[in-house]
């Protein structure tokens, strides 16, 4: 497997990762992919030769071997690193779709108009792609520790196994080449994929956060703005005196210029008619002049 080309196509996610990620990135790179490239590969690499039977039954050995080891760690572990890098390239294939798209909108519309921002930047169906990568990333490396330890029990590795499979012509005992170097790795690689779940749990956790605190201070500035600009109207003199409960229509009754049906409303009150009394007697009696 050529490593350096597929770490040439993991490079381009780092400027697009977050802090964790490139973290996380450096963790698969420097204590995962160099540790098996460098020693694993090696320690490995006489497995089949070194699993020794105190049999020289033909096949014993090769069957007792294919049952304890169904899947070499080596391997196993080959394969957990290419599909746990996979979904990255999920981010790296979205930012080279809009790339294109940039492209040909400057081409319709001219180089000074924009369609995006910033092509690289975790917004819209961006963060949705970079965050169902981190799901699919630590689903993948629970699932393949899970499957470590289904298929050996444990991550464990003994000196000693007992053989009853045929053609053995009863219990053998076989013994495991290098086991201590071999658990040591086991232990290792365990580690370094618990820490990357680790990682990539943090990433989820801030990626999320972030999103929901964004868009409460979105919230927050909207209702803000509403409430200055309804303070502003109700400032507005030319605007109260339309408005029901505003300063306007609270003046004082007193200060109002009297209706025209108050002004002109005939009193037919006790006082009234007093009024008119006195008004009569008063009058000279034209009756008896003429």
């Amino acid at each position: 497997m050529d490593w350096k080309t597929f770490q040439a196509l993991l490079s381009g996610v780092n400027k697009y990762s977050t802090a964790f990620g490139r973290v996380w990135l450096s963790v698969v790179f420097v204590f995962r992919v160099m540790v098996y490239v460098v020693a694993a590969e090696r320690v490995w690499g006489d497995e089949q030769k070194d699993f020794d039977c105190n049999t020289k039954q033909p096949g014993c050995a090769n069957v007792c071997y294919d049952h304890f080891f169904p899947i070499s760690h080596i391997r196993l572990w080959a394969l957990q690193l290419i599909f746990v890098t996979c979904p990255s390239f999920m981010v790296v294939m979205h930012v080279a779709y809009r790339d294109d798209r940039e492209r040909k909108y400057k081409t319709k519309h001219g180089d000074t108009s924009k369609l995006y921002s910033n092509t690289g930047k975790k917004h819209g169906g961006l963060w949705w792609t970079y965050l169902i990568s981190l799901f699919v990333k630590t689903g993948i490396e629970v699932s393949f520790l899970y499957i470590l330890h289904h298929i050996y029990d444990s991550f464990y590795l003994p000196r000693l196994v007992k053989c009853e499979v045929s053609p053995c012509p009863n219990q053998v005992d076989c013994y495991i080449g290098h086991p201590t170097e071999k658990k040591v790795f086991t232990y290792f690689m365990v580690g370094a994929s618990a820490l990357c779940i680790v990682l990539n749990i943090c990433e989820i956790i801030y990626l999320i956060s972030k999103r929901v605190v964004r868009c409460a201070n979105k919230v927050k500035r909207r209702n803000r703005n509403m409430a200055v600009h309804h303070e502003n109207y109700n400032d507005d003199p030319f605007n109260n005196c339309n408005l029901p409960g505003s300063r306007g229509s609270r003046l004082n009754l007193k200060e109002r210029p009297p209706a025209f049906k108050t002004a002109f409303k005939p009193s037919f009150g006790p006082s009234g008619l007093k009024l008119e009394e006195k008004i009569r007697a008063s009058a000279p009696n034209l009756s008896l002049s003429s």
